[in-house]
């Protein structure tokens, strides 16, 4: 399987709408071992984690004091297809059994550390059961995003009907493992105005080009730029979690960056391309020349017209800065939050245990009407008013009005006075791009940079990828869309990589997005733009659910809370290029996704 970069293959997968316990997210890593393809996928971690029962350690003679091993398990208590959490003394690894062989990686999902136990077993990768990250169980290699980082794998044999794994204490512990990755061989001067790849922006597009270069043995300068003070940051997290430090939420460090040769010009804002010249410039008058470029700028907020656009206290949440001051400033205090975009609706969520009061306003008559349906948005409205949350529906801002400068009231077109000491707008984003209208690389009418299926623009050597670009997509006839999702930054990042070596891949993936609020999260696969129709099964109320987003007599997307691992399921359905249709949903018997066929 090549994850998103290899062509379709029949995948075989069993979705049972069985609800399972809700998992407790925490942050975490993972790793992997070799012995195994995939047969049929049975409900993945049906024998339960293995008990420490299971583990015997074994004498250490003649074994490294860096190695540990253990014998895990009977050689007949895991079925092909099945996977096993189990314990090696000093950590735990996923022990999985396909066609009679048996491999071992890591058992946590790199990105925040979910279970992989609970994922989904298909044809030679494991899929994260919380965000969809695939990984390779042969090698441990990461296969589809998000996330940066790969997973140890350790060794398995049989001796005597008894499992024993060999693995490293140090990838037991450490749960990750980055590629290897080659070092820049050109002679550079730091302050030399060339660069063989600029990358303009440090998101996860533009992250994920600059590490796959260096992991495809790319050996010239790469230098990464950004308008942000910091280093690669986990920005999902921001609206999620107001209090954490830039630090906290680092993605890669300064040193890890230095010691792989990537370059990164922090606070450095690009204003002019020049195409024939091949350079950009710098506000600062900088001009750096390339002989590839990757346009990764992601998005900025929507224009709104309001009076009293001087008035301070009203964020946009765009830094780890705002989101800290936005949670100092809003304690015991009044918040507005003005749009119902998924920023939006989660700050409100974070805000609840911290102001005095939140209020939310909004365009639309439910949140979420356009991206889940009206009964899912208003499921999860329930959820916010239970939390003391106050909607104020089909309304938007006239006026902010301050004393002596600071926010004290939000007035409604509606003439609705609200008394705010904070206000964040999620009300919406346009691509960060306008700084390439006069460039000769084509903008579409809304101002996205169009791409091909090679991440290319209209003009040579350059590229661009993540929330700022159209894409052709292959599930609607390649076309051009817009998928402002991380996983989706990831994914564009590494094909525009491959494509400046020359190793043209073409996007293999299921867009994949979730959202925590109140503790509970809401995942989603696939791409629902223009549904007509939502089948719902589970209970609503109780918000334990899966949602089908259907598009004619065919399944487009799906959502679900408390639902897991069923979103991974179906992605993993979709992503085989299988069709699913309406009529199979309707029912409630999803036991068609079993695919009874040949190996």
């Amino acid at each position: 399987m090549g994850g998103c970069f290899s062509k379709p293959k029949p995948v075989e997968v069993k979705v049972e709408l069985s609800l399972l316990d809700k998992e407790k997210e925490v942050d975490g890593l993972s790793p992997n071992g070799k012995a195994s393809p995939f047969a049929d996928c049975r409900p993945n971690g049906a024998l339960g984690h293995g008990s420490d029962d299971d583990a015997t350690l074994l004498p250490f003679s003649h074994k490294s004091r860096d190695y540990v091993e253990a014998s895990v398990c009977h050689v007949k208590d895991l079925e092909n297809g099945q996977m096993r959490e189990v314990d090696l003394g000093c950590g735990r690894a996923l022990l999985i059994k396909e066609h009679g062989e048996f491999s071992a990686m890591g058992h946590k999902c790199p990105h925040y550390g979910a279970p992989l136990v609970k994922g989904v077993l298909s044809k030679g990768h494991v899929r994260c059961p919380w965000h969809g990250a695939c990984f390779n169980i042969s090698t441990g290699d990461i296969e589809d995003f998000p996330g940066l980082d790969s997973l140890p794998t350790f060794q398995v044999r049989v001796e005597k009907d008894k499992v024993i794994i060999r693995a490293n204490k140090q990838a037991l512990q450490s749960q990750k493992r980055s590629k290897p990755m080659a070092r820049c061989s050109a002679v550079i001067n730091s302050s030399s105005g060339f660069s063989h790849v600029l990358i303009i922006g440090s998101g996860p597009a533009g992250l994920v080009c600059a590490e796959t270069l260096r992991q495809e043995g790319f050996t010239d300068r790469v230098v990464m730029c950004t308008m942000d003070r910091h280093p690669p940051y986990d920005r999902p997290k921001l609206s999620k979690s107001l209090d954490s430090t830039a630090e906290q939420l680092r993605l890669r460090s300064l040193d890890f960056l230095q010691d792989h040769d990537i370059e990164l010009f922090t606070e450095k804002e690009v204003v002019a391309v020049d195409v024939k010249g091949r350079a950009v410039t710098f506000e600062d008058g900088l001009r750096m020349e390339y002989r590839k470029l990757f346009i990764a700028t992601g998005s900025k907020p929507k224009p709104m017209n309001y009076k009293g656009k001087d008035v301070r206290n009203v964020f946009h949440l765009r830094t780890p800065e705002d989101a800290n001051s936005i949670a100092r400033l809003a304690n015991n205090k009044n918040a507005v939050i003005v749009g119902t975009s998924f920023v939006g609706m989660e700050v409100a969520a974070a805000l609840t245990d911290k102001a005095h009061s939140v209020s939310v306003i909004g365009i639309e008559s439910v949140p979420f009407k356009n991206a889940l349906g009206e009964k899912v948005g208003k499921a999860i409205m329930k959820l916010f008013e239970t939390n003391r949350v106050k909607f104020y529906m089909l309304n938007e801002v006239s006026e902010m009005i301050g004393h002596h400068g600071q926010l004290k009231e939000v007035v409604l077109k509606s003439g609705k006075v609200l008394r705010a000491d904070v206000c964040v707008i999620g009300a919406g984003s346009v691509p960060a791009a306008s700084f390439l209208k006069q460039s000769g690389i084509h903008l579409d009418s809304k101002g996205f940079i169009t791409v091909n299926k090679m991440m290319q623009t209209n003009v040579d050597g350059v590229f661009a990828g993540g929330d700022v670009v159209t894409f052709p997509f292959p599930p609607r006839n390649n076309k051009k869309v817009n998928i402002p999702h991380w996983q989706m930054a990831h994914v564009h990042g590494r094909v525009a990589a491959l494509s400046m070596m020359g190793r043209s891949t073409e996007i293999k993936t299921v867009p994949y997005f979730w959202s925590a609020m109140f503790g509970k999260t809401i995942r989603y696969a696939g791409y629902g733009d223009g549904f007509d129709d939502v089948i719902i099964q589970g209970d609503l109320d109780e918000l334990r659910f899966v949602a089908f987003y259907t598009r004619s007599e065919e399944v487009v997307a799906v959502t679900s809370m408390n639902y897991d691992p069923i979103v991974s399921r179906v992605a993993e359905v979709l992503g085989s290029g299988k069709t699913i249709k309406k009529r199979d949903v309707e029912t409630g018997d999803i036991s068609w996704l079993i695919d009874k066929g040949g190996h």
